[in-house]
């Protein structure tokens, strides 16, 4: 039995294809089900979130296993190859989900979400029943890696992305954040994601504005929040305590002159204001200013990066980790193989626990 992985993710694929090949996460564990029945398929496991999607499969060939996913994406999504996939077998596979697991493969070195959505994309599978003894040894061993991982090294520990070191100096300059309120200027993938690591520790209130109002909306709504025509955002300036800015603005949208009678209005009322604009959408006069906080994409950049060389220091030790359970796991499946022609012969079946 060969363990195969066949997919795409942010390191190898833009998000222009991976959303074309995304499934949704109501539907794993019944596409997962599906694509066990191809021939030369004996378990098989969907994984789709944001950054990936990747079949995992337990199968008789590895040619049968490549063509049964060729033929379940040229059937549900009408392409003739699998062009911008990436396979993986028998080690290199478990290798790859051990490292996936333990966020060694995410956008961000070390993120936990990505344990969660494993585990829900499993368990859905299994409910479906396509898995069997070798995926289920499989994920729960990737499982217990994963735990390990978290538990023994430092790899999860400390901001690593500019949203995260951004959302720290939030809680330092206003303590609790859940009565913070947030304005974005721009609809980007940058804000967007600094929005949500707020939003993750406690803001409630967001607002939006973009040159495109339609953009705004589809944002604002992704993040529960509310859109605002773009030239309406200065009135609501005076309302917020976070501005967020990332636009493709050419000269700066926000200076000192403009901001300076805003705050006086509300002197107890500190602002602060993350520039991801390159060029700056506010200008760096405006830090000057009593009560302001201003970061721009360059400093914020240069302190996650100084929180990642730590964190770079314990891949070393995680890959040892996952280089000890991949020996392990190969180990049993061997092992498995030898019972199995054995059982086949003596005509019993084998029975092995999990």
């Amino acid at each position: 039995m060969e363990i195969l992985c066949i997919g795409m993710s942010h390191q190898t694929a833009p998000i222009e294809l991976r959303e074309r090949f995304a499934i949704p996460e109501t539907e794993h564990g019944v596409q997962s089900q599906l694509v066990s029945q191809f021939e030369g398929i004996q378990e098989a496991l969907i994984l789709s979130t944001c950054n990936r999607v990747e079949f995992y499969l337990a199968v008789e060939r590895v040619d049968l296993g490549r063509d049964a996913v060729q033929k379940f994406l040229g059937d549900r999504f009408s392409v003739s190859s699998l062009d911008g996939f990436f396979q993986h077998s028998a080690g290199a596979a478990v290798r790859h989900l051990f490292r996936v697991v333990s966020g060694l493969e995410s956008m961000i070195l070390g993120e936990t979400e990505i344990l969660g959505q494993v585990k829900k994309a499993y368990g859905a599978a299994q409910e479906s029943g396509a898995t069997g003894k070798h995926l289920n040894k499989l994920f729960q061993r990737a499982f217990r890696v994963a735990k390990e991982v978290r538990t023994d090294t430092n790899i999860t520990r400390g901001a690593v992305s500019v949203g995260s070191v951004a959302a720290e100096l939030a809680e330092k300059i206003f303590g609790r954040l859940v009565d913070c309120r947030v304005l974005i200027l721009g609809a980007g993938e940058t804000s967007e994601l600094t929005a949500g690591a707020l939003q993750a520790r406690g803001v409630r209130s967001l607002v939006v504005a973009n040159r495109s109002f339609d953009r705004a909306s589809v944002l604002a709504k992704k993040m529960d929040g509310k859109a605002i025509r773009f030239e309406d955002w200065h009135s609501t300036l005076g309302e917020v305590d976070i501005l967020i800015g990332s636009t493709a603005a050419t000269e700066h949208l926000l200076k000192a002159a403009d901001l300076a009678p805003i705050l006086r209005r509300r002197p107890d009322r500190p602002l602060f204001c993350i520039d991801l604009g390159v060029p700056r959408d506010i200008d760096p006069e405006v830090n000057r200013l009593d009560g302001v906080y201003l970061y721009d994409i360059d400093s914020l950049q240069a302190m996650a990066e100084q929180s990642m060389r730590g964190r770079l220091e314990e891949v070393v030790i995680c890959e040892g980790m996952i280089e000890r359970h991949a020996v392990e796991f190969g180990e049993w499946l061997t092992a498995t193989a030898v019972r199995d022609a054995g059982a086949f012969d003596a005509g019993e079946p084998e029975r092995v626990k999990l």
